[in-house]
């Protein structure tokens, strides 16, 4: 077993991760009856994107011996009615000033980012625009 999610009250829930036993909290979005004092179940979603291509791409920069320290992901959700889903993901990578990788390193890079489990498990109809800002952020 991986997790266990227990449902509080007031469309809170609280999850745990049994091998670390490391906890997040899920609250539903205030445009769904929610408070929105937390992650919502489709903002985690829409995270493990993020986090699964960081991943995935930080494994190749470790054996190209690239550094990836800094990298900021902005994520967007999108959401859709009738029936209510996520229906869009926008991600846009930021590479600190001083960033440090050759064309061909950051092609390799973004190749990775596109073959993390979570992408290939996102659903077709769900539109993901990723966007790679190598230029650095201040």
């Amino acid at each position: 077993m991986t997790s266990t999610v227990v449902y509080e009250e007031n469309l809170r829930t609280v999850c745990t991760h049994l091998k670390s036993g490391s906890v997040i909290e899920t609250d539903a979005p205030p445009d769904n009856q929610g408070k929105g004092e937390r992650f919502s179940p489709s903002d985690l979603v829409a995270t493990a994107l993020a986090s699964c291509m960081l991943t995935i791409m930080g494994i190749k920069a470790r054996g190209m011996e690239v550094d990836l320290k800094g990298v900021k992901v902005e994520v967007e959700k999108i959401m859709t009615a009738n029936p209510r889903r996520i229906g869009g993901l926008n991600l846009t990578f930021h590479f600190p000033a001083g960033f440090n990788a050759t064309e061909k390193e950051q092609m390799i890079l973004e190749k990775a980012a596109l073959t993390c489990p979570v992408f290939y498990s996102i659903h077709p109809d769900i539109k993901v625009n990723v966007h790679f800002n190598w230029k650095g952020f201040p």
